[in-house]
Formats: structure tokens, sequence, C-alpha cells
């Protein structure tokens, strides 16, 4: 960091730089609180972008498809009926703040009915056997857990480099 350094001279020590350095720093204090929640909304953006690319889609021509999983799902006929209705249910609730310990949280969630039945699994009707979950959400949030440290601490500098020139 430029500008930041403590320069000794015949009478002691000239801190002036220290002193530019504490000031650029607190000025930072009102920016920390807008910067966090930027984070967390990129952070939700990534898992809603993954959420939804790992979604399946319904098909009702009859045919057969082998979903990401692995798994080969009979599809049905019924006629008029077009996919993706839970692909499109993905969205994100306003970012919150905890009561507890004033964490900041995004809430990634789908309001399809039938949506916790392909996160988690079911069983089928008649008891007759249990159909796998997919775990969409779960898997995309394991993926950007893995990465987010990178792209905080990247956030960060550009932050800091920004504010600290």
């Amino acid at each position: 960091m430029e500008g930041v350094g403590v320069k000794m001279g015949k009478s002691g020590f000239d801190v002036s730089g220290l002193k530019k350095f504490q000031k650029e720093l607190e000025k930072l204090k009102d920016k920390a609180e807008p910067f966090a929640e930027e984070c967390t909304k990129n952070l939700g953006a990534r898992v809603l972008r993954r959420v939804i690319k790992r979604t399946p889609v319904g098909i009702y021509d009859g045919s057969a498809y082998t979903c990401e999983s692995g798994a080969v799902h009979k599809g049905s006929k019924q006629q008029g009926k077009v996919g993706g209705t839970l692909r499109r249910g993905w969205t994100t609730a306003p970012i919150a703040r905890t009561h507890k310990n004033g964490n900041i949280k995004v809430v990634i969630y789908n309001p399809v009915e039938y949506a916790s039945y392909v996160e988690y699994g079911h069983r089928k009707r008649g008891g007759k056997g249990f159909v796998q979950g997919h775990f969409m959400l779960e898997k995309s949030r394991q993926e950007v857990d893995k990465i987010k440290d990178k792209v905080i601490e990247d956030k960060l500098n550009k932050f800091l480099g920004g504010a600290l020139k």
C-alpha cells in the first residue's frame, strides 16, 4: 500500500502515513455493510444460477431420459403439457439479517408444490419403492461453498484496492 509508512528523523518518528491510512480505514467503515450485502447477493446469485441449470425438466412425449444423477426416467404422455415449471420456479428472497447475531443471509427457494419431492426424493404411490432425490439445491450450495472464500477474497481485494488509493 502506497503512502503508508513511518519515517524516522532526528527528532523521532513521522507517522503521517499511518494517520492517513487510519483516516482511509475510517472511511471504509460506512462502506463495510453494503460490501457484505453485495457479497451475499453475489454468492446467492451463483447458487441460483447453478440450481436452475441443475433442475430437471419434465418430458411429456413419452420418451425416456437420463438425469444428472444418472437415473433413467420414463417421460409421461400428457397432451399439451410443457416441462420447465420447476426450473422456472427458483427465486431468492430479499437479503435479510438474522436477529440473533446480525449475520446477512439470502434464502433461495422454489414455491412449486412438488419441489421438495424432486429435491429430496419420495415414496412411490402405493408404497412400491422410492424415487431418489436430485438434491439440485444442496449440490449447488456445496459447489458455491467450495469457492466462496476465493470469490470474497477477490471482491475484498478489489474493494480495498479502490478504497485505499
